[in-house]
């Protein structure tokens, strides 16, 4: 089969077959493979490249021995040179931009520091145990489970705990968290009820068990992780969410800012705030004279929040529901807002309840190009249009890529 259909969002490739379309994985654009299918609907086929009959210049060997057709499905791109996975996720970035939303533009992906290979930067790796209590990860679209000895993009701190080599009966799932701050954690989900006694890891880490609905409850050590980024030091619940990528953090602070332009005086919103990273860094840029309000729905996260940001007395972090808030501050007078939401995206009621503000710019921070795309697509609707976009490698040898969008009201003619 030949591969001339160009990339798609997820880390496939495309080609044809008779008149379906089929997405291949572990293939490059333009190469002829032998494809073994996967999946089969009335509309396309899924499928992955078992040989590699005319190379692309941009394959390479992939470094793990994990990375292949039937194996691991955490990495997509670990056979194409890390040039070409840019120009790739640049490329998906850009399709999903027309297709969804009806907006042209080149993206180029930006390179973050700290992993030049595109190795060893995850600092939160979740591995699935199998029921012998092995812990591996799980195979592309499926829940068999592929037992590892060590994940190659785990951050040297995560693979120190020894996860992959330590058993782990009675438990579903186990996360490994290194933190920029020097700490780490292991968080264990029980399979039945009740926990074990999970194994020590081989690294000094708090131990936590998952409990229903995410939370979290500390067995040995302390629930908080210390991470580093804008020039301060944040609580995070081990649990919690912040970005996997040891520069992440800092690059999306800078972004937002240069995006949004915050003045002394201004009155910025931070929604899906998490452990208030934005908020913090907007705070001192609007100064006591301003203020910021920040909107996030985990509870653990707003006691965070709350906790790093209490130098700051003109930010406010509240809980609850977005869209909840965004309507109790319809008559709100806000300068600047940055939102940040899950891979679903904020949403057409989120997006049109902040674009019915009198807000001058919008910073909108997205893992998934698709939600984003919907969702500008509704803000063009409702009088903003995009005035610039990044895009940022922060997920290398995966399909994932991160971008922030700058959204501007646009001008009365």
């Amino acid at each position: 089969m030949r591969l001339d259909g160009g990339v798609a969002h997820g880390g496939w490739c495309v080609g044809r077959h008779d008149e379906l379309v089929v997405f291949v994985r572990h293939a490059l654009p333009g190469e002829l493979v032998v494809a073994r299918v996967t999946e089969e609907t009335k509309r396309f086929l899924r499928a992955e490249a078992v040989e590699v009959l005319e190379a692309s210049p941009d394959r390479v060997q992939a470094p793990c021995p994990y990375a292949g057709p039937g194996l691991c499905g955490g990495c997509d791109w670990q056979h194409a040179s890390l040039e070409a996975q840019r120009r790739l996720k640049g490329q998906v970035v850009s399709d999903q931009l027309r297709r969804i939303a009806g907006i042209e533009r080149e993206v180029t992906v930006e390179e973050l520091p700290g992993a030049p290979d595109g190795l060893g930067w995850r600092t939160r790796v979740r591995y699935a145990v199998d029921a012998q209590g092995r812990a591996g990860l799980r195979r592309h679209r499926s829940h068999e489970i592929e037992p590892i000895d060590s994940c190659r993009i785990a951050h040297p701190e995560v693979e120190a705990l020894g996860v992959t080599r330590l058993p782990w009966p009675g438990v579903s799932e186990v996360e490994a968290v290194a933190s920029t701050g020097g700490n780490r954690a292991v968080i264990a989900a029980p399979s039945a009820s009740r926990l074990p006694e999970p194994p020590r890891p081989e690294a000094s880490a708090a131990v936590l068990r998952r409990l229903k609905g995410g939370r979290t409850q500390a067995i040995r050590g302390k629930k908080g992780l210390r991470e580093e980024a804008a020039g301060r030091q944040w609580r995070v619940s081990a649990g919690g969410f912040w970005q996997v990528h040891p520069a992440a953090a800092d690059a999306l602070v800078e972004a937002v800012l240069g995006a949004l332009e915050p003045q002394e005086g201004q009155t910025a919103l931070d929604l899906y705030c998490g452990a208030g990273l934005f908020a913090g860094a907007l705070g001192e840029a609007v100064g006591l004279e301003g203020r910021v309000l920040g909107v996030e729905g985990g509870r653990e996260a707003v006691r965070d929040a709350q906790y790093n940001l209490q130098d700051l007395p003109h930010v406010r972090i509240e809980g609850g529901d977005v869209e909840g808030r965004l309507r109790e501050w319809a008559d709100l007078r806000a300068d600047i807002a940055v939102l940040d939401p899950p891979r679903a995206g904020a949403g057409r009621d989120v997006v049109e309840a902040l674009a019915s503000m009198r807000l001058e710019r919008v910073a909108y921070v997205s893992c998934d190009p698709a939600t984003l795309a919907r969702d500008l697509a509704t803000f063009e609707q409702n009088g903003f249009e995009l005035k610039d976009l990044r895009a940022f490698d922060a997920f290398p040898m995966t399909h994932h890529v991160e971008c922030m969008a700058v959204l501007t009201r646009k001008s009365k003619k």
